[in-house]
This record gives structure tokens, C-alpha cells and sequence, in this order.
């Protein structure tokens, strides 16, 4: 039987500093994918991610065991993903390049060693073309928007779990993945090929991981 995140965190918080490295393995991957939804850049993205479960190690003693830990994740990945974008923004206004700014001191950074991230052999399947189309669809929507269409479509999250990632409402979380779907459908319509199910082949996830 698996053990549960809240057990491994407890071992965490009695000393196992070690055990953190299961937290990590299991859900690096998905923090991954709701990460590069909302910069579109992997260097970013792992960088990012890196940072984001640093923050979860150092304020573990914050994590309420009853809680759900990869909601907790989320929440650290979607914030911190927000800040840099909205730094970026400010800093892109001014200047042509940019850098990351609160970088994890060389101590941390030697602790928790992500598994190697890229894209996944679907997506490298699909033509250059259609990456492209789907890269500037997903760039009309809004951050939030990003996280909610990737949270439910492509990780199967709960509308509930959404809505807590998001600091939103139930209603406004919900509201958030049909205006993803919405404008993306608009999108990439015309390149869905004649008798293809508008949500089987695009919706799935699995021309969009």
C-alpha cells in the first residue's frame, strides 16, 4: 500500500529529511505541467518548479496533515508562477531580457533534486505547425485560466481543488475552465480535421500535454 502524502510529510517534520524526495517524485511531473501552461518556457519552468518545492520544504510546518498536499503544491507553484509573470511583465516593459531574482541558495538547491522534465513523447509527435497553434491558443488565456483548463483537462482535478489552488469561488473556478475551454475550442477548430470529436481529440489531453 502506498503511503499517503500526509504520512511522508510527518516523517519529513520527525527528522527523515530523505522522505521529502517522495514528494517530490510524485508530484514533480504535475506541478511541471500546470507550470509550463503559465510561462510556455521549460527553462523557466523547471526553475520554477525547483522553487516551488523549496518553499513547500521550508514551510512544511505550516501544512495541516488534514489537508490535501497536492492542492498545498499547487497553491506555492500557481503563486510563485504569478509573481515571476507579473515580474517578467513589469521588467519586460522596460527592458529586452529578464532573470529570476530570489534564486535558492546552493544549500537548498543540493537538497531536493528534481527528476528530469521535458516534453512527453506526445507531444513531440505532433507537427511543428500545430505546436505552434496550440502555444498561441493557450496564450490568449489568462494565467488563471491556464491552471484551471490544466488542472481539469490534462490532471483531472476536482473543481473543488481548482477553486482552492485559485483562492476562487467554486463557481468561479468552474467559470474559469469553460472560458478555457471556450477560447481554446474557437482556436484550434479549424485544425481538428473533418470527423473529429471536439472534445474526444482536443479536450482528452492528449494532443495538449
Amino acid at each position: 500500500m502506498e503511503v499517503t502524502d500526509a504520512a511522508v510529510v510527518a516523517q519529513v517534520l520527525a527528522g527523515d529529511r530523505d522522505a521529502f524526495r517522495v514528494l517530490v517524485d510524485r508530484h514533480s511531473r504535475s506541478i511541471f505541467r500546470v507550470v509550463y501552461r503559465m510561462t510556455g518556457n521549460q527553462q523557466d519552468t523547471e526553475e520554477l518548479v525547483q522553487e516551488t518545492f523549496l518553499r513547500a520544504y521550508k514551510s512544511l510546518e505550516r501544512f495541516e496533515l488534514r489537508a490535501n498536499f497536492s492542492t498545498w503544491l499547487y497553491r506555492i507553484a500557481v503563486n510563485r508562477t504569478l509573481d515571476f509573470l507579473t515580474a517578467r511583465k513589469t521588467h519586460m516593459q522596460t527592458k529586452d531580457t529578464y532573470q529570476i531574482v530570489d534564486n535558492p541558495d546552493a544549500e537548498d538547491s543540493a537538497q531536493i533534486q528534481l527528476p528530469a522534465q521535458g516534453p512527453g513523447p506526445d507531444r513531440l509527435v505532433l507537427s511543428a505547425e500545430m505546436k505552434q497553434k496550440i502555444a498561441g491558443a493557450l496564450g490568449l488565456l489568462t494565467p488563471a485560466e491556464r491552471v484551471a483548463f490544466t488542472m481539469r483537462h490534462m490532471e483531472g482535478r476536482s473543481i473543488e481543488e481548482i477553486s482552492q489552488t485559485l483562492n476562487l469561488k467554486a463557481s468561479a473556478a468552474k467559470n474559469s475552465v469553460f472560458r478555457a475551454v471556450q477560447k481554446l475550442r474557437q482556436q484550434l477548430e479549424p485544425y481538428a480535421g473533418p470527423g473529429t470529436s471536439s472534445r474526444g481529440a482536443r479536450w482528452s489531453g492528449s494532443a495538449m500535454k
